[in-house]
């Protein structure tokens, strides 16, 4: 199921990707003097680095290729340690182990991102970066965050696969830490099919990305070139076309957020005046979130179980591989002396948590996420009011 980026494709992407058609150019390399060149994903990373506020942005072929590329930016590599929350997508640690790297798992708080004590706790002497999720479109607690690494000189990559378009304290996320990491895939705020870019206002960390994502290469050559290769990487590279719709995308990039946080806060304010006992909703840590979704706590787990099957959604602690918990592949990894780096149930306040929440769709509509009930980004307000009205009665029912 997609995100809201999907519902509203329309003439813009169509343009857009209609001059590549045209011009027969699909790489991103091309001929920079030749007309019929459109330098679609060129253009994509000046006006996205644009847009969030930072003076570079690589764009690559998917989220997972911009964590790593990201990593690699900032100098992650063997034996490094990333802290890394257990609620995430499994991308988020997947990618530290392509490259190498040591993904440790720190608890969440009650806003669904990394919770700064656990991450203070257990930053060790091998800890280089810290990954931030900004986990269902809501910033993590960065202000903190960024004491805390700068305090114990470790590096900050902001995951905001799920968060393009919010904002933190007046920035865009992905230019408050070192070097952030997007999506562009079906079930994000703006999409391309797949996709993502890196962001960040280092220039050395720009040319390592830049290179891990084109074998090695600097920025930004147009055609072959031999002995300046910067580094050894792979080949991660967007082309024409789907640079082309995403920058159809790009350009409605404001207002499908600003339609997000209307239609979220009728949901939440119709939920808000029900008055619900045992109810309550995630902490939002600023108000400029995305608002693809809203997030219910219960103080019962089982009163939250009981509303789960009735909407007939997981709650969030059984939405596939966002839980730690239910990432097999993740927990089947073990150390050089055969005993397993991680294991479930190993984030007790993560678990609690999770146990008690469920995800109500406002604009991404994703069973995996566990957001199977709700509404998206074109429902109206009888609509908004219909799902509201139904989720309501379904908590009075199991109460």
């Amino acid at each position: 199921m997609p995100g809201p980026g999907a519902f509203l494709v329309g003439e813009e992407e169509r343009r857009e990707v209609a001059e590549v058609m045209e011009t027969g150019y699909l790489s991103r390399y091309g001929t920079a003097d030749d007309p019929r060149f459109k330098q679609k994903v060129v253009t994509l990373e000046r006006e996205f680095a644009r847009k969030i506020g930072v003076h570079y942005a690589v764009a690559v072929n998917g989220g997972t290729g911009a964590i790593m590329a990201a990593l690699v930016g900032l100098g992650v590599g063997p034996g490094t340690e990333v802290l890394v929350p257990g609620y995430t997508y499994v991308a988020s640690i997947s990618a530290i182990l392509a490259v190498g790297g040591i993904p440790v798992l720190t608890e969440i708080d009650e806003s669904l991102t990394m919770d700064v004590q656990d991450l203070t706790d257990k930053i060790t002497e091998r800890t280089r970066v810290v990954m931030p999720v900004h986990m269902l479109g809501n910033p993590s607690d960065m202000d903190a965050i960024m004491t805390v690494a700068k305090k114990h000189r470790i590096l900050t990559l902001e995951d905001c696969c799920q968060s393009l378009g919010a904002r933190y304290k007046g920035r865009y996320l992905g230019s408050i830490g070192h070097i952030g990491a997007f999506s562009l895939n079906i079930n994000k705020t703006i999409t391309s099919g797949d996709g993502g870019m890196v962001t960040t206002n280092d220039k050395h960390r720009y040319e390592r990305a830049f290179g891990f994502h084109d074998q090695g290469h600097v920025p930004l050559r147009m055609g072959v070139e031999i002995g300046k290769r910067s580094l050894v990487g792979i080949n991660l590279r967007m082309n024409e076309l789907t640079g082309a719709f995403a920058l159809g995308q790009l350009k409605k990039l404001d207002s499908i957020v600003t339609m997000l946080r209307n239609k979220k806060k009728r949901f939440k304010q119709a939920v808000e005046e029900a008055r619900l006992p045992g109810l309550y909703f995630r902490k939002i840590n600023d108000p400029e979130e995305c608002a693809t979704l809203l997030t219910v706590l219960f103080e019962d787990e089982k009163v939250c179980a009981a509303v789960a099957r009735k909407l007939g959604v997981m709650r969030v602690s059984e939405s596939g591989w966002h839980v730690y918990n239910n990432m097999e592949n993740i927990l089947a990894i073990t150390d050089s002396q055969g005993l397993r780096r991680y294991n479930k149930h190993m984030l007790p306040k993560t678990d609690d948590i999770l146990n008690r929440a469920i995800n109500l769709s406002v604009g991404v509509v994703d069973p995996g996420l566990g957001a199977g009930f709700g509404i998206n980004v074109l429902a109206t307000d009888s609509e908004i009011d219909r799902k509201a009205d139904t989720f309501i009665k379904t908590v009075r029912g199991s109460i």
